[in-house]
């Protein structure tokens, strides 16, 4: 393994044994028999790895351990004891040790531990690639099987899972392979949903959990006489919830978690406002035709959700005390966390965070968030940045310090599009990258999905030869005019409002305050 190695032990001599068994296993072994000199040692020279006995003369080993991580943090320690005080153990667990060892050890718990520490990524990413080579035959069955929504969302599940745990990999081949079956994946599930939507919305058996019946099905039943809180992040993808997940079930406990469906198009104005409303939005404008803004309308598109929120709970016999709040900007969320005890005087306080969607915009528009999040795993690396760094956090701890219920959930989630491909419009059609509507729409039929009469699938008709037109897989529409910049521009950028998998399968998490 070539990795160089300091062990401190005031008894060293009796450890010959240990050490000549590692240096048959090709490691380089240095002794010192002191806590003085194993920091001076390792000021001096790098090492991979360094041993330390906790019971030493003279500087102790939690002692020795501390002035070796003032000077290298990042150096994995051992520590080895007869005692197995708690009180020990927590202080060096404290300190960061790598590991933790009882005397007497023999050769191999001492081989196990070196491993484990040095080659960890190396055993971990074989292992990952070892495990989804088997299971990729599993998968790839079952794409070619007659999915219904509920197996299609497990599909989604296993493929996330895979993502996650391959991003530490080092088998560039085996990554390229899991892009190829999730983009396969994602053919499949486009011909799926235009195959079964409009069923769906006229009742068919099998239809999933869709935007509009979220917080009639899971929310509204469950409410108690204690507030709860309903916390929608806009644009959270569910790979976003589940490396969120760690941080979040620090403070609470996950009673359940589930997979839903967006509405097409998977898009801030038809999807969130549908949440809110529990009604498709073609209903929506008719029941609130003052309030409801089709795409050329004058006007913010969202400026409307607390009252189709107030409309639900009328609708649905509820006479909840509710707050809402929008965050979209760091300030308003700031002063949130302040004034966190004014909210308690509610039964249901909705706070819809707009930090993700946010983040997506700017990563098209800003060459920094590019750069920071230049693929799946530096987004979903980003997003748990700032989450650690929010005002969310903060308000999340306060209500778990409460003992609350929480609720979380999202609008739609986003994908990266990589694929540009033509459309034409005129000039009232809208800028959206992932779905158009309007009329007299020229494309090509079998790169897109099309509904001739929005009516078909619950959404409002401007007109009669109005159509909407959604982008699929990780495609983006372009214009004729200057298509080679756009596609350029474009190409690589988090878009929402088509179908696609990361679109459309979306998170709803209950969780409860430990």
């Amino acid at each position: 393994m070539n990795a160089t190695i300091l062990w401190a032990d005031d008894e060293i001599d009796l450890l010959k044994p240990h050490i000549m068994f590692l240096e048959q296993k090709g490691f380089e072994i240095d002794t010192v028999n002191n806590g003085f000199d194993a920091v001076e040692m390792a000021g001096e020279k790098h090492y991979d790895i360094i041993f330390l006995d906790e019971n030493m003369p003279g500087l102790t080993g939690l002692e020795t351990l501390a002035k070796i991580k003032d000077k290298n943090q990042n150096v994995p320690i051992i520590m080895i004891t007869k005692s197995e005080e708690e009180h020990i153990m927590e202080e060096a667990i404290g300190r960061q040790i790598s590991d933790y060892l009882i005397k007497p050890v023999n050769p191999n718990q001492i081989l196990l531990s070196i491993k484990k520490n040095l080659n960890e990524k190396d055993l971990v990413s074989a292992k990952n690639t070892s495990d989804y080579q088997i299971e990729f035959r599993q998968i790839g069955m079952r794409l070619n099987d007659r999915l219904d929504a509920e197996e299609w969302a497990d599909v989604y599940t296993q493929l996330v899972n895979w993502e996650i745990k391959l991003e530490q990999s080092t088998d560039d081949g085996m990554k390229e392979i899991f892009a190829m079956q999730k983009k396969d994946a994602n053919t499949q599930f486009c011909k799926f949903v235009d195959d079964n939507y409009r069923s769906w919305l006229d009742g068919d058996e099998d239809a999933p959990l869709l935007s509009h019946q979220v917080l009639k099905e899971r929310v509204f039943p469950t409410i108690t006489q204690e507030p709860a809180f309903l916390i929608v992040i806009d644009n959270l993808r569910y790979d976003q919830w589940k490396v969120l997940k760690p941080i979040i079930t620090e403070y609470f406990n996950v009673e359940k978690e589930e997979l839903f469906y967006s509405i097409l198009p998977t898009a801030t104005h038809y999807a969130r406002n549908a949440l809110f409303a529990g009604m498709m939005p073609l209903e929506i404008e008719k029941r609130y035709p003052n309030l409801w803004l089709n795409e050329n309308d004058e006007g913010g598109k969202n400026m409307h959700e607390e009252e189709f929120l107030e409309g639900n709970l009328r609708k649905n016999n509820l006479k909840l005390k509710t707050s809402y709040n929008k965050v979209v900007k760091l300030d308003f969320a700031k002063k949130m966390v302040d004034r966190f005890n004014d909210l308690l005087q509610n039964d249901l306080n909705v706070i819809v965070y707009n930090f993700v969607d946010m983040l997506s915009h700017a990563r098209t528009e800003m060459e920094v968030i590019k750069e920071l999040a230049d693929d799946e795993a530096a987004y979903r690396s980003l997003t748990v940045s700032w989450f650690n760094h929010s005002p969310l956090k903060d308000i999340l701890r306060k209500i778990a310090e409460k003992g609350l219920k929480l609720y979380l959930t999202t609008d739609h989630g986003t994908i990266r599009v990589d694929n540009p491909v033509k459309i034409v419009g005129d000039k009232n059609t809208n800028t959206n990258l992932r779905y158009k509507v309007g009329k007299n729409l020229n494309y090509n039929s079998k790169e897109v999905i099309v509904s001739s009469n929005p009516k078909d699938i619950q959404l409002p008709q401007e007109n009669v030869s109005s159509q909407f037109v959604f982008s699929k897989e990780n495609d983006f529409f372009a214009y004729p005019n200057n298509y080679n910049y756009y596609a350029k521009y474009y190409k690589d950028t988090f878009q929402h409002g088509g179908v696609s998998l990361e679109e459309m399968i979306i998170p709803f998490v209950e969780l409860s305050s430990k």
